[in-house]
């Protein structure tokens, strides 16, 4: 039995980290959404032995893969609800989301693989029970199986869901970087955050109660300034899109990829095709996605 399954990518609104922990993580303050650009993953329930397979080069065909830790993950935990523990799976990645980018991508095909499991077995597990396992791999995994905007704080394992999030189209670069989350965050330096000057109450307060604004006029991302210092190539790929665009271009997670956003998809299919051609022979890829 062969089971496909979308794992969408996601993107940080906006991202403040709000201090650094004594266990070497950071506490975070974001406002998170999925978006449409996504993996294909399929899930053979018939193999005897656990296997992971994907198209992408830079993505590792085994036992490190986050979807494949996620599939040992569940198996385990099955032995406390009086499963006999399973090793027998094949998953196959055909990816679209790029490595590296800040999109999610691994911890989305690790929540994808998760929640397919959980079906595939009946529901054993509570969306809540899945969210707590899937913390254990990533932090932005409990956002994926959680399933809606919400705004996240802590590592990423407290969430409040947004509701009516306006919807967005946006063209979004990868710029041919694959940036280190961990290198990212140690980088940061807090004299250049502005999370102290961010009136997190009161914008907390407009999400939660389903307000509409326009998020364009809130999207920041502390992180943004530690990646341009490791990474000076997105930097430049940012004002390159922002003059190409004529309007505000913001990094999503750790970097590298970056998005703009526009209220009518005429516009976004205008920008992309603009940036597909000044990129022809570019190393950077552009993608034309939306939210809602």
């Amino acid at each position: 039995m062969i089971k496909k399954v979308k794992s969408f990518a996601k993107i940080n609104l906006f991202l403040y980290v709000t201090s650094r922990r004594k266990d070497g993580y950071h506490n975070l303050y974001s406002l998170m959404t999925q978006i449409d650009l996504c993996d294909d993953i399929y899930i053979d329930f018939s193999k005897k032995e656990l296997s992971i397979a994907c198209d992408h080069p830079y993505v590792p065909e085994d036992d490190s893969n986050l979807a494949c830790k996620a599939a040992v993950l569940f198996y385990h935990s099955l032995k406390t609800h009086g499963f006999k523990e399973k090793k027998g799976l094949s998953i196959e990645i055909i990816k679209r989301i790029p490595p590296g980018g800040g999109l999610g991508g691994g911890s989305s095909n690790a929540a994808a693989v998760l929640i397919a499991l959980n079906a595939h077995y009946k529901m054993p597990f509570s969306k809540a029970e899945l969210m707590e396992m899937g913390l254990k791999l990533g932090a932005d995994i409990p956002f994926f199986i959680f399933g809606s905007p919400a705004i996240v704080k802590g590592v990423g394992e407290r969430l409040e869901k947004v509701l009516n999030l306006r919807p967005y189209h946006l063209v979004l670069c990868d710029p041919g970087i694959f940036a280190s989350t961990a290198k990212v965050y140690k980088n940061i330096d807090f004299r250049l955050t502005v999370n102290q000057k961010y009136n997190i109450k009161t914008s907390l307060n407009v999400l939660l109660r389903g307000q509409e604004f326009d998020i364009r006029d809130q999207a920041y991302n502390d992180l943004e300034e530690s990646a341009y210092r490791l990474y000076p190539e997105i930097k430049e790929t940012k004002e390159e899109m922002e003059l190409l665009l004529k309007r505000r271009v913001f990094m999503t997670g750790s970097g590298s990829s970056l998005f703009a956003l526009f209220s009518a998809r005429e516009n976004a299919n205008k920008g992309y095709e603009r940036l597909l051609k000044h990129w022809n022979k570019s190393k950077r890829k552009v993608f034309l996605s939306s939210f809602n």
